[in-house]
């Protein structure tokens, strides 16, 4: 009977101890299964309309960081998780009806949306109802000064940066008078402002600038406009009406591609739109980093069919630090993340992943989280002061290859 007893003993002191380990390491979850979520994240971001092509990155930006962060213990001991919502474009209430549908479900934080004027149509709506919205690549310079409540952020920089590196690249390659074929929207007018203001300080002159309203479909008179002005170099700031002006103004008209300079919103890949002419020689800018071959297979891991990864990077480090947040405050609401996500982004101890972040904040110390996108830190708007912006040109079958990144701080 003793020995028993012993042997009993031994059997329940080894089943203490290791139930006591398991204890002292983070459970694994799975966003799929999640029931109970501690933080729930929200994505309104575009699977339809005239920014469609962005919707598959930035989405597996979120998924991904979403499987680290769930990977890791996930947020205050309990899982994350994640509902998407499309946010169609300016065209259509998509947005409103996703944002509605998101705010019902009881979400924190909603990530979108990608188009600075759809996330216009619904900042009122989504701060209103004390939801944090973070965008992964909203960079109209309306959005800085928003009455928001503090609720809205982004991880993009707004285009003050990007027409700055934009109005460097013109004048840079030798183009002295400039022709803008520009969206009316408060991104097209941003960008282009900014834009602007750049190239004339580099001693470049604008000397036309047709605008178009969203979803035109003919751009014969704004292009015989603009090149009536004997440009050097044409910039088109635009979504998916790109589809449109480009053959208009390369194959139709004739200016050489090599000239024509494009944004965001539409450096996309055309080896299926233009199959009879090329586009090579032109080029783009994209805010954010240039993805590397290992940030590429993190979001390849998330979907493998992605061809682009515009954003991504930026949509991952906007759940990121959403997620920290929410530790740092101990509580996964609104108000709480709010109140600290731009103490996460600055002033502590420089982190690049969220486990060690999230221990680091779980033993008391300050944190200075810098993701994929490179270096985050929030203004009292909500703006990131310091990003990169990405140059990329077109091959002769009409994708695109970045060849060079350019940093730059916002004062």
């Amino acid at each position: 009977m003793s020995t028993l007893k012993k042997g009993a003993a031994g059997i329940a002191l080894a089943a203490s101890l290791a139930l006591a380990l398991s204890g002292c390491a983070a459970p694994a979850f799975d966003a799929a299964n999640c029931t109970d979520a501690e933080l729930k994240i929200g994505s309104l971001l575009p699977t339809t309309g005239n920014l469609a092509f962005l919707g598959p990155p930035e989405i597996a930006g979120v998924d991904a960081a979403i499987a680290e962060i769930n990977a890791a213990g996930g947020v205050l001991g309990k899982c994350v998780s994640v509902s998407h919502k499309d946010s169609g474009d300016t065209s259509t209430d998509t947005a409103t009806q996703s944002a509605t549908a998101l705010i019902n479900e009881g979400v924190d934080a909603i990530v979108g949306a990608a188009s600075s004027g759809v996330s216009l149509s619904v900042i009122d709506q989504v701060t209103a109802a004390n939801v944090v919205q973070i965008s992964p690549a909203n960079t109209s310079p309306t959005l800085s000064t928003y009455a928001d409540n503090g609720y809205y952020f982004r991880t993009a920089p707004s285009d003050v940066l990007q027409g700055r590196v934009l109005g460097n690249l013109i004048t840079g390659d030798g183009n002295e008078k400039v022709g803008f074929l520009t969206i009316q929207d408060p991104y097209g007018t941003g960008l282009y402002e900014n834009a602007k203001i750049s190239v004339e300080a580099a001693g470049g002159s604008v000397v036309a600038n047709e605008e178009f309203a969203g979803g035109t479909k003919n751009f014969s008179a704004q292009v015989d406009k603009v090149l009536a002005a004997g440009p050097d170099a044409v910039v088109v700031i635009s979504f998916d009406e790109a589809k449109s002006i480009l053959p208009e103004l390369v194959k139709v008209k004739g200016f050489a591609a090599s000239k024509v300079y494009l944004v965001d919103g539409n450096v996309a890949n055309y080896s299926k739109d233009f199959t009879d002419f090329s586009i090579e020689g032109a080029q783009g800018t994209i805010p954010g980093v240039v993805a590397t071959e290992e940030i590429k297979a993190k979001f390849l891991a998330a979907n493998p069919d992605l061809t682009d990864f515009s954003y991504a990077a930026e949509s991952y480090d906007a759940v990121m630090l959403v997620a920290l947040a929410a530790i740092a405050g101990g509580a996964a609401d609104g108000a709480t993340i709010k109140a600290n996500l731009k103490a996460v982004s600055e002033g502590g101890e420089k982190v690049t992943d969220f486990a060690t972040a999230a221990q680091m904040l779980k033993d008391g110390k300050d944190i200075d989280f810098d993701g994929l996108s490179g270096p985050i830190t929030f203004d009292d708007n909500g703006d990131p002061t310091e990003a990169y912006v990405g140059i990329y040109k077109f091959n002769a079958d009409n994708t695109n290859t970045a060849t060079k990144s350019e940093y730059g701080k916002l004062n």
